[in-house]
Order: structure tokens, then C-alpha cells, then sequence
């Protein structure tokens, strides 16, 4: 049981995943839809998705390294803006635009009321391979889920980006990093 400021013992529970935002820095964030329902098959939905998260993530002034956004989940891997505790815009960030994407779901598909995610996690990237590792998963989330066979040819995520800005060694090195134990993981928010 860890304390809390108050000395208090807290619980983390594993679908209540809890936020601890204090330090700036680089963070890997995944979140889900409740029951993993697909809810942006369609190109105009990922697109609509992907445009906002970029949108937002400038607004509050995340720096963004590594996108994917795929028909139930998204991942991204971003820098805090500038600041002691700059991290903790995350979370009204990611209330923004969690709930603009519900809205905007909601009424095209008619719907009033509906609940559409899960919850998020977010990691402190505070170690080098962690961080390189998630770089890679993030990048290739689209072939691991089988979506596309070359990660680049997805356009909802970051890749083709990453291959244009960076050396052919660059992203070959950051391809090589094993991403097996975060695969696993992602399904336990």
C-alpha cells in the first residue's frame, strides 16, 4: 500500500489506474474504450481523432514523438511542456480531449449519453530504453495489431513521419527495440 501526502494508505486499483503527474518530462499514455468497442472504423474517424490529439496536445503544449490511433485505443508518446509540474496539464488535456472525441462520436451516431472510454495510463519515461522501446511499439502498433505490414503505410499513426524525419539508422535502431512485455500489458487498463 503506498502513503499519500497525508500519510494515508492508498490503493491502486487495475482498471482505476492512478495519475501521477508531478514531474515534467516524456510520458507514454494508452487508453481504451469501454469494452473495447470500436468506435472509429472509418478513416473520417481516425482522421477526425488523430487531427484532434494533435491539435490538443499543441494547445496545452505537449510535444509529440509517436502516435497511433487505432479503431478502439490510441497510444502516444509526448514531452511535458516546460515546468516543475507541467505534467499535470496531461490531465486536463486528455479530459478535453476525451470528451470532445465523446461528443463528437455521440452525435454521429445518434447517441446521447453514452460512455465511450475506458480509462488512460500514462508512464513516466525516465529510462532511456523504456523510452525506446515505447517509441517503437507506438510506431508499429498498427502492424502488431495486424492492421498494415509496414508500419508507414498506416496513416493514423506516426511512423511515416518518424522514417521522413529521421536517418534510415535512426529508425532502424529505434525498430530494433523490443516492445513483447508492453504488447502484454496493453490490455490490462
Amino acid at each position: 500500500m503506498k502513503q499519500d501526502s497525508d500519510g494515508k494508505g492508498t490503493r491502486d486499483w487495475p482498471h482505476a489506474p492512478p495519475h501521477r503527474l508531478g514531474e515534467s518530462g516524456t510520458y507514454f499514455v494508452t487508453a481504451r474504450t469501454r469494452e473495447q468497442i470500436r468506435h472509429f472504423q472509418t478513416p473520417d474517424r481516425l482522421t477526425w481523432v488523430r487531427d484532434h490529439l494533435l491539435e490538443l496536445a499543441a494547445h496545452y503544449g505537449w510535444r509529440m514523438e509517436a502516435w497511433a490511433i487505432i479503431s478502439n485505443h490510441y497510444h502516444f508518446v509526448a514531452h511535458s511542456p516546460d515546468g516543475a509540474t507541467s505534467a499535470e496539464s496531461l490531465r486536463k488535456f486528455l479530459k478535453h480531449f476525451h470528451g470532445d472525441i465523446t461528443r463528437h462520436i455521440n452525435r454521429l451516431d445518434r447517441v446521447e449519453g453514452r460512455r465511450i472510454w475506458q480509462n488512460y495510463r500514462e508512464t513516466h519515461l525516465t529510462y532511456e530504453e523504456s523510452y525506446l522501446s515505447r517509441l517503437s511499439y507506438t510506431h508499429n502498433n498498427a502492424v502488431h495489431h495486424g492492421l498494415v505490414s509496414v508500419a508507414a503505410q498506416y496513416e493514423w499513426c506516426s511512423a511515416a513521419v518518424f522514417e521522413r524525419a529521421c536517418s534510415p539508422a535512426w529508425v532502424r535502431t529505434i525498430c530494433s527495440f523490443k516492445f513483447d512485455q508492453i504488447a502484454e500489458s496493453d490490455g490490462d487498463l
